[in-house]
Order: structure tokens, then C-alpha cells, then sequence
């Protein structure tokens, strides 16, 4: 699997777009490296830049990009709401796919040597990257900001990990530091007041708030053994939080950073910060996502609200996304587009032309064309999809139909199932087409050397096994589907039984189809005991799917009497 990590900088400018964009540019020269987003706040003054790539072109694009930074901010005139101490005031690395954490603090020590070495700016290493545990919180690393830098610097304790424990009055310092993807997520309340939406924030927040003598607000505060101040936790683990006022928007904001949303996730931050804020006298009326978020974040967000309302689950990604968008009220002060806040929709190749994007008249007529591709195969999986979908509907149906409301997750429950066999059909819709393009692909390989020829020779006979596993598994995606068509033909709603009936119709066609499909590029592979072996398993699923469609279709009949 390819390494891929990201890089969330934050720099201290969130004003002027022309500041903005040389720094982003920076990122933008080298190549590996794809820039995802960049999110400006005028009341913080700060810009949340998220970009992504191989590891050794981010640790370069983030060294230019702190480079500029410190060349174009000058921090002895910035002013903010957000708490910051540099130029670049923070810039993580986060493992994306293909690396571990150990790997990625390398990467981040690698870059925070190169920021203090060649510029000169003090350096701290925070989270997972850094050397001490006192500096793994970064709060402890800000403390005292920007202002406090010349007494922290000259500090024993405090001196950076990489660069001159000097001031640098124009850059500040930077932390550098490799962690867990962090949602950085804004929610919104109904009040001006930056110290009721701290309170709220220290409800929540998982190191809470200092603990009083007598009086919980004016009373002194209680100190331990060592002298540090004790704290009476929040409610919230790996939740960091505070509140401040947002002039641009004329509302207190709670900022929520979720360190890991496995352990709190979104919506869960959303509905404790509703029920501690309603204690207070104050109402959420809405949230917001800074920078990037993963879709499955989105995904278990929509999901927890639709059993909330005791609703199926088993729907289309779209409307679970916008199931959440509309419960944390997401869309409050500017529109969520999941193609530009999504990471996995924004790295997707936007020029890849997919058969499944097509309209249905297109596909039909690109089909009728003399082009060899789509096929079958492809028509096949996409006829597989659409009795999945007949099957899925009816659960849905059935889920939400009148007096059966005891019985949503029943139906829920199968609608996932649907949903997930017909999304993995649709996938093989187009992997079939390429499949068929592998092939060809392999055929057009130089055969000159004895070298070339064997390695003709495999490329093709590896083409080719994979296109006789990809119609092979719509088999067997097509055929599952057909559990899902059958339990809603016995148990679903009775006045959507025909639309299971054509789900079964169409399951069997795509069964049979996919199978004329392997028989076919299965002459074209020299591993007789894998040809015999897979046509032996397809025989069985196709008399497996024939009699199953008899037996629902006799069901059908006997229920449309």
C-alpha cells in the first residue's frame, strides 16, 4: 500500500488572501503532493491549511510552506482569538494509509530538525512526536503564547527540542508534532458571552476545570502536593475546549478539538455540548466543521441520528450525510459541501470517467455503440445492483410503513445488507470494464527479448484470471442480494411484494449473465485446475439462484393473487 500521510498546518494569518495563497503555493511546487484544503477564519486570525502525499514530499512541501510563512507574517502585529505562538503556529503529521506512528514521528522530528536548523525558529515536538510527556499536550507547549516566548525561551525546562532558545520576534516558534487524525469542530450557541461558553467548554472538556474552595467561580484554587492546580474533569475524553466570541457571526462558539474520534466521536461532542449548554439557560443552534473530516465520522454521525428517530439505516450514503448535516446543524453559518470537507471525496480522481456516473441514457447508448466495453459483465452487475436496490427499497418500505414501527430495525437491518451488496456491484460495474482493458493492456506489451515475451506472457494470463474473478463475484454478490429479496418477499411490506419479485428476476439474470462471462475468458487461461475449480463453484450458485428465484416468485404469485 502506498504511504500516504497528512499535514494540517496552522499559520497565523486569516485575513489577507493574497498572504494566504503565497504560502499555499509553496505546498502546490512540489510534486506527490496534493493541497486538500485551506479554511481562513477572520476573528481567529489563523488559517487551517490540510494537504496530503508521501511522506518525504509533505515533510518538503511543509518546510517551504513554513519558510514563506515566516518570511510573510509578522507576529509582532498579530492579533487573534485563537491561542498561537509562531508564524506557523502548529503543523502536525497525521498517518493517512500504508505507515505506522512510529514512522510518521520520524517524518515530523525529520521536519521540526530541518524548520530549526535552516530557519532559525524554535521548535517544539508535541503528541506522539514528542521527547518528554510534558510536552506531549500542546497547550503546555503554547503556554503563555506568543508574548510569553522571551520568558519561556530563556527557561531550562523550556528549551526547544530543535532551533536557538532565542527569540525570534517575527516567526515566533513552532510546534511540530505527529498524532491521530483531530477534527477541529466549532459549535455554535444562542448567547454573545465568551465565559458562559466556557463554562459549557469546561463541561466537556476531558481536563475539565480547576477546582474551588467554597465558592465554584471567585474561590481560590485547589492546589495538590507538587503545588499544581486541581482539576475537576469534563465529560468528554479526548476532547479539548474552549469558548470565545466569533464577531463575524455575532455568536459564542464552543472550539472542540477531537483528538480521537474513535473514542468521541462528532455527534456524540454535538449531543453532550446540547445537554450541558440546555443546563446552563443556553440552546446549541448549530456546528461547524474547520478543515477536513473522515467520511466515516459522517457516515456513524448520520447513522446514530437515524436510530434516534427509530429510522432505517439502510439508505443511500448522500442522504446519511445530509441526515447529519442537518441534525448538528452543520450548513448553520455556510454550507457543508461534503466534495470539498470530506477527505475521502476530495481525494478522488475527478478526471476518472466511471461507467456508474453515467446517466441512463448514456449508458445505454455506450452500450449500443460499437465500442467492446461495457459488456456483459459490466451489464450483468449493473442489472445485479438494480434487484438489490428493488430488495433494499421494500426494507425501506417496510421500515417506515404505519403500525409496524416496532419493527424498524428488522427491516433496518436488511437494508444495510442491501445497500452494502448493491454499492459492491456497482464497483464491479466498472471493474469489469477494466478488467477487459487489462487485457488488452497486456497484449500490446513488447515481445521482442525472451525477457519480454515472459513477461507478456504472465501479464496476460494474470489479466486474464482477473477477469474471470470479477464476474465470479457478481455471482456471489448477485446471488447474497437474493437473501435480502427473499426474507422482504416473506416479511415485507405485502404492497411492494412485485418489487421484490423483479429484484429476484433481475438477481437471476445477473447470476446467469456473469457466469456466460467466466466461461468465456476462462478458455483464455492456461490453470486448468483454477478453471475447473471456479466453473464447478459458479454451476452450483447458478442452480443455487435459479431455484431460489422459483421459490420466491412462488411467493410473490401466491401473495398478488
Amino acid at each position: 500500500m502506498k504511504q500516504l500521510i497528512e499535514c494540517v498546518p496552522n499559520f497565523s494569518e486569516g485575513r489577507n488572501m493574497a498572504v494566504i495563497k503565497q504560502i499555499t503555493d509553496q505546498i502546490e511546487t512540489v510534486e506527490g503532493v496534493k493541497l486538500l484544503d485551506v479554511d481562513p477564519g477572520a476573528a481567529t486570525n489563523r488559517t487551517v491549511v490540510t494537504f496530503v502525499g508521501t511522506p518525504d514530499e509533505v515533510v518538503e512541501a511543509a518546510f517551504r510552506a513554513v519558510k514563506k510563512a515566516s518570511e510573510v507574517i509578522d507576529m509582532r502585529h498579530h492579533k487573534g482569538e485563537h491561542p498561537r505562538f509562531g508564524a506557523t503556529d502548529v503543523c502536525p503529521l497525521v498517518p493517512i494509509s500504508g505507515i505506522t506512528m512510529e514512522e510518521t514521528v520520524v517524518h515530523a522530528r525529520k521536519l521540526a530538525e530541518r524548520i530549526g536548523d535552516e530557519l532559525g525558529i524554535p521548535v517544539y515536538c508535541y503528541e506522539n512526536a514528542a521527547f518528554t510527556p510534558e510536552r506531549k499536550n500542546l497547550a503546555n507547549c503554547r503556554a503563555g503564547e506568543y508574548e510569553g516566548l522571551p520568558e519561556k525561551l530563556a527557561k531550562p525546562e523550556w528549551k526547544p527540542d530543535f532551533g536557538p532558545a532565542s527569540f525570534n520576534a517575527k516567526a515566533g516558534a513552532t510546534a511540530v508534532g505527529a498524532r491521530d487524525f483531530l477534527v477541529a469542530y466549532n459549535i455554535n450557541l444562542n448567547t454573545t458571552s465568551t465565559r458562559r461558553a466556557n463554562a459549557v467548554a469546561f463541561d466537556i472538556r476531558e481536563r475539565g476545570r480547576p477546582m474551588r474552595e467554597g465558592n465554584p467561580i471567585t474561590g481560590k484554587i485547589v492546589k495538590d502536593e507538587k503545588g499544581n492546580d486541581v482539576y475537576i474533569p469534563g465529560s468528554l475524553k479526548e476532547c479539548k475546549a474552549i469558548g470565545w466570541f466569533i464577531e463575524e457571526y455575532g455568536v459564542a462558539q464552543i472550539s472542540i478539538n477531537l483528538t480521537n474520534i474513535s473514542v468521541t466521536p462528532v455527534h456524540i461532542a454535538f449531543e453532550e455540548t446540547c445537554k450541558k449548554a440546555n443546563e446552563r439557560g443556553l440552546r446549541v443552534t448549530g456546528s461547524e466543521i474547520v478543515g477536513l473530516i473522515p467520511l466515516k465520522a459522517m457516515l456513524d454521525a448520520g447513522k446514530y441520528f437515524l436510530r434516534k428517530q427509530k429510522r432505517s439505516l439502510g439508505v443511500s450514503e448522500e442522504e446519511i450525510i445530509k441526515i447529519a448535516v442537518k441534525s448538528m446543524g452543520l450548513d448553520e453559518l455556510k454550507p457543508f459541501k461534503p466534495e470539498e470537507k470530506i477527505i475521502e471525496y476530495i481525494l478522488r480522481d475527478k478526471t476518472e470517467k466511471r461507467l456508474v456516473d453515467l446517466t441512463l441514457m448514456e449508458y445505454a447508448n455506450i452500450t449500443a455503440s460499437e465500442s467492446p466495453t461495457p459488456g456483459g459483465g459490466s451489464a450483468s452487475a449493473y442489472i445485479g445492483a438494480l434487484g438489490t436496490s428493488l430488495g433494499t427499497m421494500v426494507a425501506n418500505l417496510s421500515a417506515h410503513k404505519a403500525g409496524w414501527d416496532d419493527r424498524w430495525k428488522e427491516f433496518s437491518d436488511w437494508a444495510e445488507k442491501g445497500q452494502k451488496i448493491k454499492d459492491e456491484l456497482l464497483f464491479l460495474v466498472d471493474e469489469d470494464t477494466r478488467s477487459y482493458n487489462l487485457i488488452i493492456e497486456a497484449f500490446k506489451l513488447p515481445k521482442g527479448t525472451p525477457e519480454e515475451i515472459a513477461e507478456r506472457k504472465k501479464a496476460i494470463q494474470d489479466a486474464t484470471r482477473y477477469a474471470i474473478e470479477i464476474p465470479f463475484k457478481v455471482m456471489q454478490k448477485a446471488f447474497e442480494s437474493m437473501e435480502v429479496i427473499k426474507a422482504m418477499t416473506e416479511h415485507g411490506n405485502p404492497s411492494s411484494v412485485s418489487d421484490a419479485g423483479v429484484g429476484a428476476l433481475c438477481a437471476r439474470t445477473a447470476v446467469m449473465g456473469a457466469f456466460m462471462n467466466v466461461r468465456i475468458n476462462a478458455s483464455g487461461l492456461e490453470d486448468k485446475d483454477f478453471i475447473n475449480d471456479i466453473i464447478a463453484k459458479g454451476a452450483v450458485i447458478e442452480k443455487e439462484a435459479k431455484d431460489l428465484e422459483a421459490q420466491i416468485l412462488e411467493i410473490v404469485f401466491e401473495k398478488v393473487k
